[in-house]
């Protein structure tokens, strides 16, 4: 078969099959250009999901008649020159309206801000029909009509109306957040109207525009460099999180991207801290030298490749981190207005406002240390405990003679322990019911995480070593790693084919459920394990111990120990969810409450 060149037309439209996949794909195409133009102002109209129309209209800087003529011709572009190694603009491959033009029925109408007339364009089907003068404001409007009626079978493949529109949705967010600067509205026949008003330099302001005001509340400012890599943007607390990722909003120079590395390495950051099932809220923006990402990966230009991927996730890694152990404790202020709604059906309380940095008495720079020694002991057992009854009745502890003033700490002073596992506190402007078994678990975990990083966890030798029987298989696998848990002082040897004797277990845990502890661990083994052992997944298993050894719930405390609990929390890092990520504390203010009863 000999070789011959494809028709221009063809050409375009087997580009079109990669920059232009749906709808979405050319809403972004064109809110780019718009973007690239200097508009502050694009308004987006669909039709049938944009489908049947596409209408993308801004107030940019132009085009005369010329300008028309090259747009809708294949590489065509004013954003670059000569190379690829400082591109500083959205667009730069010249392959949109082309593409665009060819499968579909596209008119483009523009007028320079210094002429006295527009002129349009009109193509259908990869052919020019007409370019003449036309009545025109300045800036540009793009109109696309019948998306896909050249090559009917990628019509087959789009989903329905309402999912396309949705997908048209979210590219306008992500535009949004990116450019705060610029007025957002989008509208028409399969639509209510969606508006993003300007808010010039203020990011959180737009950001709470599109994720919801409760982000404002939730969100921990991110600010940090790496060998002149930037990374801005905000993240949420680790307690304030989504059924899945659409919430993650990434930017690299200012382009929206969906990059793998980056949703990576936001899942790193929040490891420990959030549900199996949830993500957390994230809005990242980096910043870098042109020369040391590549944009040109995929026509879809949302793919990036950076020149060290290595450094880009540490840096984010490390400020997410760094961001929740010095702000990240404080619980979601949604958490309040969960608990109220379930009181009220229908109710709607006021926006809280984030909790505040500590006072100074106690900023973690100068940790309080209560009398009764809770913060200075490395154990997690409390002394002086007493076991659960067979059935747990709702007890309340006695408060104490002398209870401690409510407004001098950030959480509180404990007034009342019910169904001997939630502790209720006073605050100076309402009240923290917290979790104790949860709290405590997050407060055993942050010390091993702490001692893993310095010296072997101390352990104490069992009496008289428990046997526990558990599958063989499993057996192995601990063994393969018996050093690695020993460093977390748990001792543990061979006895016999289908058994393990436990000699030493972590002292921090006090009294431990051995066999509970070691058939989590062979489980937790058997799913992750790879060939570089657990030296990887240390603070997986420190979590796991925790868990086993934290005050638990039915266990009633006493007041001082109550209170113990509550200034440890106030100076442990991520202290507002526990390991799994669940809240440790809901706070309510007193005027929450006081609309609770009618009062305001």
């Amino acid at each position: 078969m000999a070789i011959r060149q494809l028709s221009e037309t063809l050409i375009n439209q087997i580009a079109a099959g990669e920059v232009i996949e749906r709808p979405a794909s050319a809403a972004k195409e064109l809110i780019e250009n718009a973007l690239d133009a200097g508009a502050t102002r694009i308004e987006i109209a669909t039709a049938g999901g944009g489908k049947a129309l596409l209408r993308v209209s801004d107030n940019g800087s132009g085009m005369d008649a010329a300008d028309l003529e090259l747009a809708v011709r294949r590489h065509c572009t004013s954003k670059i020159s000569e190379t690829l190694e400082d591109i500083r603009t959205l667009g730069f491959r010249g392959e949109a309206l082309p593409s665009i033009g060819s499968v579909a029925r596209l008119s483009i109408a523009s007028r320079r801000r210094d002429s006295a007339g527009g002129n349009e364009i009109t193509v259908a089907g990869g052919k020019i029909v007409h370019l003449r003068p036309a009545a025109a404001n300045p800036g540009t409007i793009v109109e696309v009509r019948d998306l896909f009626f050249a090559t009917p079978a990628r019509l087959k493949f789009l989903k329905t109306e309402r999912a396309e529109a949705g997908a048209i949705t979210e590219i306008v967010k992500r535009m949004a957040i990116a450019f705060p600067a610029v007025r957002f509205v989008l509208s028409g026949s399969d639509r209510t109207t969606l508006e993003f008003p300007a808010t010039g330099d203020d990011h959180l302001a737009r950001m709470a525009q599109v994720l919801g005001k409760e982000f404002r509340d939730n969100a921990i400012a991110l600010d940090a460099e790496r060998e002149e890599i930037a990374l801005t943007g905000f993240a949420g607390v680790p307690t304030f999180n989504r059924g899945n990722s659409a919430h993650q909003y990434a930017f690299v120079n200012g382009r929206p991207v969906q990059d793998k590395l980056i949703l990576s390495a936001i899942r790193g950051a929040y490891a420990e801290t959030i549900p199996s099932g949830r993500y957390p809220v994230a809005v990242l923006s980096i910043t870098l030298d042109p020369a040391l990402v590549d944009v040109n990966v995929h026509p879809a230009k949302s793919d990036v490749r950076f020149r060290d991927p290595g450094l880009v996730r540490g840096l984010i890694v490390g400020a997410i981190r760094e961001a929740l152990a010095r702000d990240g404790s404080r619980a979601a202020t949604t958490g309040a207005s969960d608990m109220l709604r379930s009181f009220r059906p229908g109710f709607q309380p006021h926006s809280q406002r984030p909790q505040t940095a500590w006072s100074a008495e106690t900023s973690p720079s100068r940790p309080y240390q209560p009398a009764t020694g809770f913060a200075e002991r490395p154990q997690a057992s409390l002394d002086g405990l007493s076991m659960p009854t067979a059935r747990a009745e709702p007890q309340f502890s006695p408060q104490p003679a002398a209870p401690e003033p409510a407004g001098r700490y950030p959480l509180g002073a404990a007034r009342a322990q019910i169904h001997a596992n939630y502790i209720v506190a006073q605050t100076e402007d309402g009240l923290v019911i917290v979790d104790q078994h949860a709290a405590h678990e997050r407060l055993v975990f942050e010390a091993m995480r702490k001692a893993l990083h310095s010296k072997r966890l101390a352990s104490q030798v069992l009496l008289i070593p428990e046997i526990i029987d558990i599958p063989e298989e499993d057996c192995d696998r601990l063994m393969q790693h018996a050093a690695e848990l020993s460093e977390l002082g748990l001792a543990i040897e061979r006895f016999g084919p289908g058994a393990i004797a436990v000699r030493e277990t972590p002292a921090m845990l006090g009294e431990v459920d051995a066999g509970g502890l070691i058939r989590q661990l062979a489980d937790e083994i058997a799913e992750w394990d790879t060939a570089s052992g657990l030296s990887a997944k240390l603070e997986y298993v420190a979590a796991t111990m925790a868990c086993h050894g934290s005050v638990r719930s039915g266990r009633r405390l006493r007041p001082e120990e109550m209170n113990a609990l509550l200034r440890e929390m106030e100076v442990t890092p991520g202290s507002g969810q526990c390991n799994h990520g669940r809240p440790t504390y809901i706070e309510l203010k007193l005027s929450d409450i006081e609309r609770l009863f009618g009062r305001s």
